[in-house]
């Protein structure tokens, strides 16, 4: 929105086209649609995604398109949250928005590129809007104690309370603003108001009444959202980059939020096999006991359950030879020819296997091993798994290298 902006050019021109305003609540999207209505002097019409029809985005279409048609006047469409509009609903817009009888100013919480018709993202122009920063969300409630629309000077606030505030909105500006009001009623002594207690003014909003106006933080988390996913990803990076506290913090964000404990446990469950793997086979028990635990007990205690598994996935070597190796043959089998079964490995159980290869039995060896091939032709050892130097892993190779090794 700064000087200079494709946005604020648009806006102040009243060149405004198609636009998608995507970002968490509480930075500024339905603000931001306000400010075009005040600004524009197209038409501005409002549908709700949440209560609005196919028939009702027909019947504005109709309408912007009588109003072009009549006064040349263009109709800016806003839809909040169009994200909940389904893919009908959505299509009815293309048209409309391709031939411009209307400008679409979308607001979504939601990735639009996930959930809006990818025609009608190509017809938009998307704008992120990020968390308000702490500076920015203390200048809002700054504003807001001395603006006539505000609390109008008849408060003041501690630094200390103010910091809570801003600590407590998570880069919310609504959030922000909804508890600087709150905490206003807990400073107005009980039973006395503004007016009849005039002499009073400014009243002083103290750290305690932010605490009694928010008697319990909440962090934004949506569960089918991109907070979720995006503190899912955290959670398991920090695992994989070995630190318990970066791990520990998001698995609070989500036990805080109430996300189901059995998708945390299966995250470890994976992380188990896919970072660690055989440099620590342990590392998969712990995380069976952990889902276990979570099946059995259920929050708040399984949460104890979740943090010592977490913990031992971080301390835990690190491999991921065994997706690697999986992976690599995978993709050998789907676009490599196609490979024989050595003859002497063929089942003997049919006619004509007694003219196989011999077949060498390890344990009839005295370290239960023998030189042999089991890949196919065309394969050589090595080409699948490659061993981590870490840990049990490592250990196993270097042991099984002195295994083989021939006796002088």
């Amino acid at each position: 929105m700064g000087p200079g902006s494709w946005l604020r050019n648009a806006i102040e021109h009243d060149t405004l086209s198609s636009v998608l305003l995507y970002g968490p609540a509480g930075t500024g999207k339905t603000t931001l649609a306000r400010i075009i209505a005040h600004s524009t002097h197209a038409e501005f019409v409002e549908v709700s995604a949440i209560t609005g029809t196919v028939k009702d985005l027909r019947r504005e279409i109709e309408a912007a398109d009588s109003r072009l048609l009549t006064s040349g006047r263009r109709t800016i469409l806003f839809v909040d949250e169009i994200h909940r509009f389904n893919r009908s609903q959505q299509d009815a817009l293309l048209h409309a928005v391709e031939n411009r009888t209307v400008v679409l100013v979308g607001a979504t919480t939601e990735n639009p590129y996930f959930e809006v018709n990818s025609a009608l993202i190509s017809r938009s122009r998307v704008v992120e809007l990020t968390l308000l920063d702490d500076e920015s969300i203390r200048t809002l409630v700054l504003r807001a104690l001395h603006d006539p629309l505000g609390l109008d000077g008849h408060f003041r606030i501690e630094d200390e309370a103010l910091q809570e505030i801003v600590t407590l909105s998570g880069g919310d500006g609504r959030s922000a603003l909804t508890s600087l009001e709150l905490a206003s009623q807990m400073a107005l002594p009980a039973g006395k108001t503004l007016a009849a207690d005039a002499s009073e003014i400014p009243l002083t909003i103290t750290l305690q009444h932010v605490r009694e106006a928010n008697p319990r933080r909440g962090l934004a988390y949506d569960k089918a959202g991109d907070m979720h996913y995006d503190i899912i990803s955290a959670f398991i990076k920090s695992m994989r980059g070995s630190d318990p506290d970066g791990a520990i913090y998001w698995l609070a964000r989500m036990i805080d939020a109430g996300e189901d404990p059995k998708f945390i446990a299966r995250r470890i469950f994976i992380l188990a096999s896919e970072d660690i793997g055989n440099a620590d086979p342990q590392a998969l028990l712990v995380a069976e006991a952990a889902f276990k635990a979570v099946e059995v007990i259920g929050y708040p205690e399984c949460r104890i359950n979740l943090a010592q598994a977490v913990i031992y996935m971080c301390l835990a070597p690190k491999s991921n030879a065994a997706e690697a190796a999986i992976d690599a043959a995978l993709t050998e089998v789907r676009e490599g020819p196609r490979r024989e079964v050595p003859s002497y490995l063929r089942d003997r159980h049919r006619p004509g296997s007694d003219e196989y290869g011999a077949y060498l039995y390890p344990h009839n060896y005295p370290s239960g091993w023998v030189e042999q091939r089991y890949l196919p032709e065309g394969l050589e050892r090595g080409a699948f798994y490659h061993p981590a130097p870490r840990g049990w892993e490592a250990w196993r190779v270097e042991a099984t290298a002195r295994d083989r090794a021939p006796v002088e």
